[in-house]
């Protein structure tokens, strides 16, 4: 790793603890593992919080995702935004498009890869035929809603079929919002 004339006169167990203390810093506040810091199992990695508010989320979908080796270690570190990114169909494949994965600060970079570029989702055939049928047939949209780990520690998103609400749709759900917390409030006062 690092040799003696970067190093100078610390000793190799000093700058391996400066590395893991960097690594634990930068991390988000999501549940860890203790010693190294990194998501692990059952995470929620990020959610997309505009889409229940923008579309009406008719059928979920949870599909796996093809990803490189660093792509998995910046998702385990919490780097990854999913707000932007929408999903498509090219050649009978689904796609997540924009979704920006941060690349990975110890990687060089021969091995780095691009931070949104596009991720082909692993679903099965008659998943895809349902979801290619009602954005083409029924003019629905494939939004990305929620990335996490799964219990087995595999990367999944979950995709839902949505139809886009209108403006007077918004204000309605908004409503119905406040009023749910008039009602706890007034239950908690009680």
């Amino acid at each position: 790793m690092i040799k003696g004339n970067i190093m100078g006169s610390l000793p190799r167990e000093k700058v391996y603890l400066d590395v893991t203390l960097k690594r634990r810093h930068d991390t988000p506040a999501m549940a860890k593992n203790k010693g190294s810091g990194l998501l692990t199992k059952d995470v929620t990695i990020a959610h997309n919080r505009r889409a229940k508010y923008d579309y009406e989320l008719l059928q979920e979908f949870e599909a796996g995702l093809v990803l490189h080796g660093t792509e998995v270690k910046s998702l385990r570190m919490g780097q990854v935004s999913i707000n932007e990114a929408y999903v498509k169909e090219k050649d009978n494949e689904i796609f997540l498009l924009n979704a920006n994965i941060q690349e990975y600060s110890q990687a060089s970079r021969y091995f780095q890869h691009e931070a949104a570029r596009p991720r082909k989702l692993l679903l099965n055939r008659r998943e895809i035929n349902k979801l290619i049928g009602g954005v083409q047939k029924e003019g629905l949209t494939i939004v990305p809603v929620k990335l996490f780990f799964n219990n087995k520690g595999m990367a999944k998103i979950i995709i839902a079929l949505a139809r886009g609400k209108k403006q007077y749709d918004k204000r309605q759900t908004e409503k119905k919002r406040d009023w749910n917390r008039q009602k706890e409030r007034l239950l908690k006062q009680d």
